[in-house]
């Protein structure tokens, strides 16, 4: 029993030690955003997407441009405009002559076979061509006139989007969203973090990053997280904290019947216990806490609750609802 705690231990500090080594990587060129930079790279080591919501100009794709360097990975960015079709992301059959002569349909591979996808200003496009990324996200396959193409494990989708008030923009389906693990609110730059960005942007300073981990290694981390112990009190509190979103539910606040139109769906749950997984690793624990679950509730739950017309009547953010629902459900279930 000794030998498999200590194990458990020797693979915790190492998971840690890889995971502030990108970390460090990305830090020579990404200012500040420290949850930002966390968020991601948890998306990364549990396999799920990420959505970073922000004006534009805070370096949301600058980002996700400096993790690609940093990681051993198949990189391409789609630019989403308002006339981008479905086939210009996933590819097409198109009509090739061979050397005899014959014409045949050969089909051409689109920017999404790759591994790290940067969907940028992905809410720029029309719904029918968000929509195209649902089967690529949930289930990391492509189908194209009637042929299903795999795609290299592993697969992330990191998308960016502007505010919904800004002009020009469509709002991401909700089947969608919930594909996202964690939904990212881009800030700005403190003073200091501003003054640094100034400096080494005007000064023509080469920041060079270097290659730190491969897909092979990624997975074998993504593997260890699934491992990590989820007690199952833990596992009633990440439920019951879902349930409370579930407006007229048996678990509903006062503030959910309120404000709340739809609820969280399963998958809220499930990125709260992967999520909460990576954060005990990083403390160096093999077993999930209820701070590690308070710690992740907030990017994965944002996304997948929506209010209703009062809440947007009086101004009432998201956020502001998630919160008072975490302070009013007890970590310790009432018989």
């Amino acid at each position: 029993m000794t030998n498999v705690a200590e194990n458990m231990q020797r693979q915790a500090d190492e998971f840690r030690s890889r995971y502030h080594a990108v970390r460090e990587e990305i830090g020579k060129t990404i200012v500040g955003h420290d949850e930002i930079v966390h968020g991601v790279l948890t998306c990364l080591f549990v396999g799920g997407h990420c959505l970073l919501e922000g004006v534009p100009g805070l370096g949301k794709t600058m980002l996700v441009r400096t993790l690609s360097e940093a990681l051993n990975l198949q990189f391409s960015r789609i630019q989403f405009t308002p006339d981008l079709m479905p086939a210009d992301i996933l590819g097409t059959n198109m009509i090739v002559e061979n050397e005899q002569g014959r014409k045949a349909f050969e089909f051409q591979r689109g920017p999404i076979f790759t591994q790290i996808c940067l969907a940028d200003e992905i809410n720029r496009a029309t719904p029918k061509t968000q929509s195209a990324l649902l089967e690529t996200m949930q289930e990391g396959t492509i189908t194209v006139g009637g042929q299903r193409y795999q795609l290299d494990k592993p697969f992330l989708v990191l998308a960016t989007q502007n505010p919904i008030e800004q002009e020009g923009t469509y709002p991401l389906p909700e089947a969608q969203l919930d594909r996202f693990l964690f939904k990212l609110v881009v800030g700005y730059s403190s003073r200091e973090d501003l003054n640094t960005i100034v400096d080494r942007t005007t000064r023509g300073t080469v920041i060079t990053t270097y290659k730190i981990m491969d897909g092979d290694e990624i997975r074998r981390w993504q593997q260890l997280v699934r491992e990590v112990i989820l007690a199952k009190h833990v596992q009633d509190y990440i439920v019951r904290l879902v349930l409370a979103t579930h407006p007229e539910g048996q678990m509903a606040q006062p503030i959910t019947n309120q404000y709340i139109r739809w609820g969280s769906s399963p998958r809220g749950a499930q990125t709260m216990a992967l999520a909460a997984k990576v954060r005990a690793l990083l403390d160096g624990r093999f077993n999930v806490s209820f701070e590690d679950v308070r710690r992740v509730y907030l990017p994965a739950m944002r996304h997948r609750v929506v209010l209703n017309f009062e809440a947007q009547a009086e101004g009432i953010d998201v956020d502001q609802v998630l919160l008072e629902i975490l302070e009013k459900v007890p970590e310790k279930a009432e018989s």
